[in-house]
């Protein structure tokens, strides 16, 4: 590794120590040339993951617009920024995970979706809104009947498994 002081390529590692939940490396090192210390970041150089979206153009992925995304969609919800990031994570992660590397813009909003549900309905219904681009009062009617029906029909199992809780 080239000292950033003196220019020598030798060095020694003192440290190192996983980062970023092991996804890279920091390493204390010191030159042999000039003794200075300093440190550098090892990380896995990870291929481009390109969204194609709705009118075809192609862009690369930026967790980022999803995290504001969903920033906006819980505003005055009260839920921690470690939720949507940790969101974020997971779907960056599962679209590497299926080694494409190009996915359609409706996938992604398809699995944030299915998660938001999980989080909070009212980010749901407003994410949903936005990305689904409801033409009208109607269309966004059913979906909202349609969210509480599914509600209703995981309701008795959810009352069960609580009954079994309190009986067990």
């Amino acid at each position: 590794m080239k000292c950033p002081y003196c220019g020598a390529q030798d060095s020694r590692v003192l440290d190192s120590r996983a980062t970023q939940e092991g996804a890279a490396i920091r390493r204390r090192r010191e030159c042999n040339g000039c003794s200075k210390r300093f440190t550098t970041m090892e990380k896995i150089e990870e291929e481009p993951l390109v969204v194609i979206k709705r009118d075809g153009r192609r862009e690369l992925f930026d967790g980022n617009k999803v995290l504001r995304g969903l920033i906006l969609a819980g505003r005055k919800r009260n839920i921690p920024l470690s939720t949507w990031q940790q969101l974020v994570e997971s779907l960056e992660q599962e679209l590497r995970s299926n080694y494409a590397r190009e996915i359609f813009s409706g996938e992604i909003g398809e699995y944030v979706l299915e998660r938001l549900r999980q989080i909070d309905e009212v980010a749901y219904v407003r994410f949903a809104s936005v990305y689904r681009q409801f033409p009208d009062i109607e269309t966004f009617k059913r979906e909202l009947d349609k969210m509480l029906r599914q509600r209703e029909e995981s309701a008795p199992s959810e009352a069960g498994k609580k009954e079994e809780q309190d009986n067990g």
